[in-house]
C-alpha cells in the first residue's frame, strides 16, 4: 500500500516556494548606525523616543563620567544633567537602571548635588529603592541618595521625600554595597533630630544591629558610627538595652582583627552606661570584661576614652555604686601610670567623679594618692591641673586622705 507522504506531512517532502520578502514601509528609516566621540554629540541622543538608543547613551555616558572629575563638569556644562533626570521615570526599566547609575556618579560633584536639588528629582531617586528594582539600580540609587545626604538641604530632601523607609529596608539586602550606601545615607540624616525621632518609629535598631556581623569592616563601622549618634537619646538606648546589643559591642572590643571598630564600640559603649538600668544589667558581665579590656589595652585613645566614658556614667550615684563594686579603681590607677598625657588626665578626670563616692575614697587612699601626687611633677599643665583637681575631690572631708 503506497503513502502519500506530502499529504500526511505537509512541508516536510517537495519543493519550497521562497516568499517574497515585503519592502520595508516608507516612513521608516534604514538602520542607522552612529559613532561619536564628542559629549556634546551624544546630549543631543537624550531627547530620542527610542529605548534602545537612550539606554546605549546612559551607558555611554556612564561610562564617560567615570573617568574623572573634569568629565563631570562638562556633562553639566553641556546640560545633560535635566534630560537624564526625566529617564528617572522612563517607563524602560533598562533606561531607568542606566539613568540611575550616572546618578550615582556624578553626585560626588557639589555643583550636580546643588542642581539636583533646584530640580527637586530626589522622589524620582527614592522611587529607584522600591523592591521590584534590580540590585544594581538599588546600588546606584543608595549612592546617590548616600552623595546627596552630606548637605543640609539634601537630608531635608530625602527625609520629607519618605527616602528613609525604603533605605532601612535595603539594610537587609543581599548586596553588600547596597546595605554599605544605605547605611552610609542614614548615618547622614540621623544627624538630624527629626530624621531620629522617625528611625525610631520604623524600628530600625535590629537591622542596624545586624550589620555588626557583616564581613566588610567599612559597613560594621557605619553601623557603629550611627549608633554611636542615635544612643545620645535615653529611647535608643533603651533599645540597644533590651536587643542585647552590648553583648555584639564587647564582642567587636574582645577581637584583636577588628582593632579599627574598638574606639567606636567604646563610644557606644560609653553612651549606654550613662543609663543605671543598663549598669545593673551589665555589671556581672559585659562591665567587667570592659575595664578589663581597658586596663590591658595598649593603644591610649582606648584607655583614655574609657576613662571618660567611667567620667561621664560615675555623674550617677546609683552608677558610682556599681563601679566600685567592680573595682573600677584598680583599672584607672593604672592608667594614670600610662606614658600618655590624654590617657593620665582622663583617669585623672575619672577618679575625681569616682570621689563623690565614700568607699572609693576609702580605696584610693594607700593606691592612688601616690600616684597623683608624682603627677602634680608633669611638665604638661593639664596633667598636673587633672591631678590636682583629683587630689582635692579625695581630701575633701576625708582626714585620712589629707595625710
Amino acid at each position: 500500500m503506497s503513502r502519500d507522504c506530502g499529504a500526511a506531512f505537509p512541508g516536510r517532502m517537495g519543493k519550497k516556494t521562497k516568499k517574497e520578502a515585503e519592502p520595508p514601509p516608507k516612513d521608516v528609516f534604514d538602520p542607522l548606525t552612529i559613532e561619536s566621540k564628542n559629549a556634546a554629540t551624544v546630549m543631543l541622543l537624550l531627547n530620542s523616543p527610542e529605548e534602545e538608543v537612550l539606554a546605549d547613551v546612559c551607558e555611554a555616558i556612564y561610562r564617560f563620567a567615570l573617568k574623572g572629575e573634569e568629565n563631570k563638569a562638562t556633562l553639566l556644562e553641556l546640560g545633560g544633567v535635566e534630560p537624564l533626570t526625566k529617564l528617572l521615570t522612563h517607563e524602560d526599566k533598562i533606561v531607568r537602571r542606566n539613568a540611575t547609575m550616572i546618578f550615582g556618579i556624578l553626585t560626588s560633584n557639589s555643583d550636580i548635588k546643588k542642581l539636583l536639588r533646584e530640580l527637586d528629582v530626589m522622589s524620582s531617586v527614592i522611587a529607584q529603592l522600591a523592591p521590584e528594582e534590580e540590585v544594581v539600580t538599588h546600588e546606584f540609587a543608595s549612592l546617590c541618595l548616600a552623595n546627596m545626604s552630606v548637605e543640609y538641604m539634601g537630608k531635608v530632601q530625602i527625609f520629607e521625600q519618605g527616602g528613609l523607609e525604603p533605605l532601612i529596608r535595603l539594610l537587609t539586602s543581599p548586596d553588600p554595597d547596597v546595605k554599605k550606601n544605605s547605611i552610609e545615607c542614614i548615618y547622614n540624616l540621623v544627624q538630624d533630630v527629626q530624621c531620629r525621632a522617625t528611625l525610631q518609629e520604623l524600628n530600625a535598631i535590629p537591622p542596624i544591629l545586624d550589620l555588626l556581623e557583616s564581613e566588610y569592616p567599612i559597613i560594621q563601622l557605619l553601623a557603629l558610627k550611627t549608633l554611636d549618634v542615635v544612643t545620645n537619646e535615653k529611647e535608643f538606648r533603651a533599645m540597644l538595652r533590651d536587643s542585647q546589643a552590648l553583648d555584639h559591642l564587647i564582642k567587636i572590643l574582645e577581637t584583636k582583627e577588628l582593632n579599627d571598630l574598638h574606639m567606636e564600640a567604646l563610644s557606644v559603649m560609653a553612651n549606654c552606661l550613662e543609663d543605671k538600668e543598663t549598669m545593673v544589667l551589665i555589671q556581672e558581665t559585659v562591665l567587667k570584661k570592659l575595664l578589663s579590656f581597658t586596663e590591658n589595652s595598649t593603644n591610649p585613645d582606648i584607655q583614655k576614652n574609657a576613662a571618660k566614658a567611667v567620667t561621664k556614667a560615675a555623674c550617677d550615684p546609683e552608677n558610682r555604686k556599681l563601679f566600685h563594686e567592680q573595682e573600677v579603681e584598680k583599672c584607672l590607677i593604672t592608667l594614670l601610670e600610662s606614658e600618655n598625657d590624654g590617657t593620665k588626665i582622663a583617669a585623672s578626670q575619672a577618679i575625681s567623679a569616682m570621689s563623690e563616692n565614700s568607699s572609693s575614697k576609702q580605696f584610693f587612699n594607700n593606691q592612688g594618692i601616690p600616684q597623683l601626687i608624682q603627677l602634680l611633677k608633669s611638665d604638661n599643665e593639664e596633667v598636673r591641673e587633672a591631678a590636682a583637681l583629683a587630689l582635692a575631690n579625695l581630701t575633701t572631708c576625708n582626714h585620712a586622705n589629707a595625710k
